[in-house]
């Protein structure tokens, strides 16, 4: 099973917040209706979607002013397994 494209990980993040829109390159800390219960539930419905992928909270531990989607996306794809 491969990881969801930026776009997907968008929608479920919207689904999950009620945000009406979520950009990949927007700072995560001012989307409005996005806060770290929000990640956190996105984080365990990924969990359950791709188990195959050890994501944690760890993917927030140094959440800043700079940390997008993009930047969450990236470090899923470095915890991916190689796909043969």
């Amino acid at each position: 099973m491969s990881l969801p494209t930026i776009e997907e990980l968008a929608t479920q993040l919207e689904a999950v917040s009620g945000a009406e829109k979520v950009e990949p390159d927007q700072p995560l800390q001012h989307i409005a209706d996005v806060d770290s219960l929000d990640l956190m539930e996105w984080l365990y419905g990924f969990q359950n979607a791709y188990p195959h992928i050890p994501a944690d909270e760890s993917l927030f531990a140094d959440i800043d002013d700079t940390t997008t989607l993009r930047v969450i996306h990236e470090r899923l794809l470095a915890l991916a397994p190689a796909q043969v």
